[in-house]
C-alpha cells in the first residue's frame, strides 16, 4: 500500500540545501547560515547537507562541525521541500515522487532546481517516478493514514495547472501517494509567494490532529484567513472517517518584509526531529507559540529557533527540508 509516512514517524535523513547566492540573500546570508546552523543542530536529526559552490561546503562544513554530511550539487536556492521529492513506502520500497517545478508559478526559476530532485532521490536510493502536474511539497501535508490537506489557492492556480479540477487533482493523490481523502482549504497566508502553502497554516501533528494558528489579536493581519481555516478543519473528516482534532497555536502576527508590508512568518513552519520539534520563531509570540504546540506532541520537546533571516527569503524550517521516511 502506497502511503507517505507522518513526519513523526522514524525518518532516515533530513535533506536541505545550505544558502549560497550572495546576490539572492544579500545582507542576509551569514545571518541565514548561523540560523540554518542552529535549527538543523536543535532537530537531533542525520542531515545530509548539499552545497552548490565550493564556499559554501566550505562554510557548512565549518559551522556544523561535522555533524552533516555535506555533497556538492547545483541548485538555484534553498527551498528542498518544493524543489526535492516527496517520498512515498510501498510494498517495493522507497519512490521519490518528483511533480513538476515551474519556481512556484513562474516567480522564481532558478537553474539547478529542476535537477535537486533527482540527485536527492539517487542519495536516497529510492526509485524516481515523475508526476505529470506542477506542485510543490509544501504545499501538500500528509497524516500518514490516507488523508491530504492542501490548498486550492495553489494546486488549482492557473499559474501551475490550467484548467486543473479538484477531481485531477485528487486522482493524482490517490495514486502517486495513496491519499483516499483531500481536504481542501482556500487560502494561506498574506504576502506567500507560493500562493498558499500549506505548510504555513495547517500541519497534522498526529493522525486525526492537526495544528492551525490563531489570530495573534485584533491586528493580525491574517486575522480572517485564520479563523476561516479554523473552521474549515473543524468541518473537516480525514480518510478514517474521524472529525478532525483542532488545536491552535498563537500567530507570530505582523512582521514586516521587504516591501513594508506582512511577511509570510508562520509558527507553522516547524521540523520534527527524532526526540524534538523545532519550531521557527520571529518575535516574543514564539514563546507563546511554543507552550501552545508542545500539548500536541507530548513525545517531543519543542524548542524554537530564529527564522527571520531565512523568512527573507519566502519561508523557513520545513520549506528548506526534505524529510526521508525509514523503510
Amino acid at each position: 500500500m502506497l502511503r507517505v509516512p507522518h513526519e513523526t514517524e522514524p525518518q532516515t535523513v533530513i535533506h536541505t540545501c545550505w544558502p549560497a547566492a550572495a546576490d539572492l540573500w544579500e545582507e542576509d546570508l551569514d545571518p541565514a547560515r548561523a540560523e540554518f546552523a542552529a535549527f538543523l543542530s536543535a532537530a537531533g536529526a542525520p542531515v545530509t547537507v548539499y552545497a552548490a559552490t565550493a564556499e559554501a561546503e566550505a562554510d557548512a562544513r565549518r559551522r556544523m562541525a561535522g555533524k552533516v554530511r555535506v555533497i556538492r550539487e547545483p541548485y538555484g536556492d534553498v527551498w528542498a521541500r518544493d524543489t526535492g521529492p516527496v517520498f512515498v513506502t510501498g510494498e517495493g520500497g522507497l519512490t521519490a515522487v518528483r511533480m513538476k517545478f515551474n519556481g512556484w508559478g513562474g516567480k522564481y526559476e532558478l537553474a539547478g532546481d529542476q535537477t535537486l530532485g533527482a540527485r536527492i532521490a539517487k542519495e536516497a536510493g529510492a526509485d524516481l517516478v515523475h508526476a505529470d502536474f506542477t506542485c510543490e511539497g509544501g504545499a501538500l501535508e500528509f497524516d500518514g493514514q490516507g488523508t491530504l490537506i492542501t490548498t486550492r489557492q495553489c494546486v488549482l492556480n492557473a499559474n501551475r495547472n490550467r484548467a486543473f479540477t479538484e477531481a485531477d487533482f485528487e486522482a493524482r493523490a490517490e495514486a502517486l501517494f495513496g491519499v483516499t481523502r483531500v481536504i481542501w482549504l482556500e487560502e494561506g497566508l498574506i504576502g506567500d509567494h507560493t500562493d498558499g502553502h500549506v505548510d504555513n497554516i495547517a500541519r497534522f501533528a498526529a493522525p486525526g490532529v492537526v495544528v492551525c494558528q490563531a489570530p495573534s489579536g485584533p491586528d493580525d493581519p491574517n486575522a480572517k484567513i485564520l479563523i476561516q481555516i479554523r473552521r474549515e478543519l473543524e468541518r473537516a473528516t480525514d480518510a478514517q472517517g474521524r472529525r478532525l482534532k483542532v488545536l491552535t497555536i498563537p500567530s507570530p502576527g505582523f512582521v514586516e518584509g521587504h516591501d513594508g508590508g506582512p511577511a509570510a512568518a508562520s509558527h507553522m513552519n516547524w521540523i520534527v526531529g527524532p526526540k524534538t520539534v523545532v519550531m521557527p520563531g520571529y518575535n516574543t509570540l514564539a514563546k507563546d507559540a511554543g507552550r501552545a504546540l508542545q500539548g500536541a506532541f507530548p513525545g517531543r520537546r519543542v524548542v524554537a529557533r530564529e527564522s527571520n533571516a531565512i523568512l527573507t527569503g519566502g519561508g523557513s524550517f520545513h520549506c528548506v527540508t526534505c524529510n526521508q521516511p525509514a523503510v
